[in-house]
């Protein structure tokens, strides 16, 4: 065979479910290039042959014009003798070590959109259309490869017509594994409370709508788990659904019909458009208008809420048949998991939900709703779920130790105790996992439990190794020392800074300002204030905030008055008993102060903190702005919102050693407060002085790179500004993106250090 040649390409990457396939199939037909494609645990195989000029030409449009939604990490090539191949074919996959990206799931796509709103197509009305370009993908994948049989789709046999599609290369369902059709897939059913099945179908979308419009709370069985629904304008409803989920305060997201009426509510940025719009359709922070019709309950006390766009067929259908915006929280009680199996909704949820739109799909995983918006000018993931997980990010350029070896054994990362997420590590990749949440409860422990197991079943995934959270009581981190595998124990606020080092690409040196409510401290205090500076083969605190007291532990997180006494009695001792102009002093009743008084003088329940987070609490009751919250960061969070524009301060704490004191910028708040200085001023200039104690010690640590991690840079006044006064002054600021900057990182820093280790 003169002049030919084979050529075996394997591709990894996400490339399956993504109609990689056909694309492939496509490209080597047009080319004249006989051979063949398939799917395997690791990726896309590939052999072609031909002369070398159209199969360079191949390689080069295989990453040009790949799919929309295929993301190529490698392509490697190898070139053989030619066997002879007659035509190009899609042949059967195959096995192999599990290493291939599995897609998180997308959004419906328009052309599916357009079909299920076509009386004349078959797909009409059917709430489970979708495509190879759309639909459900993580939340129904069971092993690899990608195929139907190892996902939960495998319980519906293709009638011949979707069997047809599925077959055709040209088609843009081939191979599309949840393909499906009224006569053949999944369909509704309403039920009451007690599981009894009131009806079907398209008729079970329309009273499902009904129960809506007539301030009913719905429990809806979606994509990764179940909706709890009222009408978004309705405050009756939303305080019935507060009262029934128990969830006072914390803000509700809100799912609207279309963009344009949004934007009646929010003015919308491109950007923000852009991602309401995206496959991955997260949720997304808008600031409201003041004129919006939403109920003042969806976020009591918040002029931002959260809003996401229909994603699935079942919330288009939905949403086009009610033309409002509606709550849109998870299926579960505070504290608890999604719910994701319509029997246990009945069980979970029959005191919360009057009535239940439910199908017959099952859920291979709970997937939450992720959380972005925007920050100077690019998105940023306050809660990484449906739509990312659990795409990997690879550590391969991460400045480790001079002889870090790129293949590495599998380890896993459990993450925090808070806002929690796992990972796992194999062959020189991350995959995240999906939102887990607050391991607080046995169910949360359980659904942790289980998403470790899930996770590791799609890749075969035996751990060499466990990376842990240093705090020995967190249930995270007793769960990893119960393996009989050997354990790296990370500092909290170490982990951060890699974790923000990761994502961002950057090589050590660097200083890590990692401000966050809570971490587990060498010194066996509770850090949060902290700047790391990190070398290529250590890292170690180099200044931190000026500690104080919490009294009553635990219970100061949700009562910043605490933090405030706490942070007061370090100034004035048990003469702050005496001043009747402190306000935190006025939330409590006389005896309630003689019991914190004697905690303090005796040390009783009252570990020390060199929390940022706890900073921000003890300040905002200061101002009078908050006393007593129902969820963490509440009083933070409305500092945040009062503070008002500023110009530049000169105002800052003073450090004694490595303490950064703040002392000097408490009693200059009291005195202002005293002058009759607003509390939008006050609250403000706190902020500015954050940022430049920022900027001093990055001066007086001399590195350029400097990282923003930790809770507290869910901030945006705080991170805005100390970005701006950081490239002022020379430095190049990172902050995180495409991991949250809380908590829900945590375990891309644990892996990181245990690569370190």
């Amino acid at each position: 065979m003169p002049n030919k040649l084979r050529c075996k390409i394997t591709i990894k990457g996400a490339v399956q479910g993504v109609g990689f396939r056909p694309f492939v199939y496509r490209l080597a037909t047009e080319l004249s290039l006989p051979g063949w494609v398939n799917n395997s645990a690791e990726g896309v195989f590939i052999e072609i042959e031909g002369s070398q000029e159209p199969i360079e030409l191949f390689l080069q449009r295989l990453e040009t014009e790949k799919p929309p939604l295929a993301l190529i990490n490698t392509v490697e090539t190898a070139w053989l003798e030619p066997v002879g191949y007659g035509e190009f074919e899609i042949r059967a996959s195959v096995g192999g070590a599990k290493t291939a990206i599995v897609l998180p799931d997308i959004s419906t796509c328009s052309q599916c959109l357009a079909e299920i709103f076509d009386p004349q197509n078959r797909r009409y009305l059917y709430p489970f259309t979708n495509c190879t370009n759309c639909g459900p993908r993580y939340s129904i994948v069971e092993a690899l490869p990608y195929d139907r049989p190892h996902t939960t789709m495998k319980h519906f046999p293709m009638c011949p017509q979707c069997l047809q599609e599925y077959e055709n290369p040209l088609n843009r369902r081939f191979h599309a594994q949840p393909n499906a059709c009224p006569q053949c897939g999944p369909h509704l059913e309403l039920w009451n409370e007690r599981g009894e099945v009131l009806s079907q179908h398209h008729d079970a979308l329309l009273a499902a709508a009904e129960g809506i419009k007539q301030g009913k709370i719905l429990a809806m069985k979606g994509l990764g788990g179940f909706h709890l629904m009222v009408d978004g304008g309705n405050e009756t409803a939303v305080q019935l659904l507060r009262s029934r989920k128990q969830r006072p305060e914390k803000p509700f997201a809100l799912m609207y019909p279309s963009l344009a009426k949004v934007k009646q509510d929010c003015p919308v940025s491109e950007i923000e458009a852009k991602l309401l719009l995206s496959p991955e359709a997260p949720i997304v922070l808008l600031r409201r208008h003041s004129h919006s019709n939403i109920a003042p309950g969806v976020a009591p006390g918040n002029p931002y809420i959260g809003v996401m766009l229909p994603y699935t067929p079942l919330h288009h259908l939905l949403m086009a048949e009610l033309g409002f915006p509606v709550v849109a929280t998870s299926g579960n009680l505070s504290d608890e998991p999604i719910c994701t199996d319509e029997t246990e909704a009945i069980s979970r949820l029959q005191h919360i939900a009057d009535v239940f739109l439910v199908h017959n799909r099952p859920i291979a995983r709970a997937v939450d709703d992720s959380l972005v918006r925007e920050l100077l000018n690019q998105p940023q993931i306050l809660r990484r779920a449906r739509g990312y997980a659990p795409l990997p990010i690879s550590p391969s350029f991460f400045g480790l130790k001079p002889n870090y070896e790129p293949s590495h054994p599998p380890i896993l990362a459990v993450g925090a105790h808070l806002k929690n997420t796992i990972a796992i590590a194999i062959d020189n990749q991350i995959f995240l996992s999906q939102h887990i949440g607050d391991l607080a409860t046995p169910q949360a422990f359980q659904a942790f439990q289980t998403t470790i197991a899930s996770l590791s079943g799609i890749y075969d995934f035996q751990p060499a190794a466990v990376a842990c959270d240093a705090h020995p009581d967190y249930i995270s981190t007793q769960y990893a020392t119960a393996l009989e595998v050997p354990t790296v124990g990370v500092q909290h606020h170490y982990a951060h800074v890699l974790a923000c080092m990761a994502e961002n690409q950057i090589k050590p040196p660097v200083l890590g300002v990692a401000w966050d409510g809570t971490g587990y401290g060498e010194d066996d205090t509770i850090w949060g204030g902290e700047f790391i500076l990190i070398t290529d083969n250590s890292w170690q605190r180099v200044a931190h905030w000026r500690t104080f007291r919490l009294p009553g532990g635990e219970k100061a997180i949700k009562e910043p008055r605490r933090a405030a006494l706490g942070l007061l009695y370090e100034i004035w001792g048990e003469d702050l008993f005496t001043r009747k102009d402190i306000l935190p002093l006025q939330a409590f009743t006389p005896s309630e102060l003689e019991i914190i008084k004697t905690m303090l003088r005796r040390n009783l329940n009252t570990p020390v903190t060199s929390s940022a987070g706890r900073l921000f609490d003890a300040v905002a009751a200061i101002l009078g702005i908050r006393q007593t919250g129902s969820f963490e960061g509440q009083a933070a969070m409305e500092l945040e919102f009062i503070s008002g524009p500023l110009q530049m301060t000169k105002d800052k704490g003073q450090r004694t050693n490595n303490q950064l004191d703040w002392e000097p910028l408490v009693k200059t708040m009291l005195t202002e407060l005293d002058q009759g200085v607003p509390v939008g001023v006050i609250a403000a200039r706190f902020h500015h002085t954050l940022a430049e104690e920022i900027c001093t010690v990055a001066r007086q640590v001399g590195t350029e790179q400097v990282v923003l991690t930790g809770g507290c840079f869910q901030n945006q006044y705080l991170t805005v500004r100390t970005v701006e006064r950081l490239r002022e002054e020379g430095f190049s600021p990172y902050w995180h993106k495409l991991v949250p900057p809380n908590d829900g990182g945590i375990c891309l820093g644990q892996i990181m250090a245990a690569l370190r280790q």
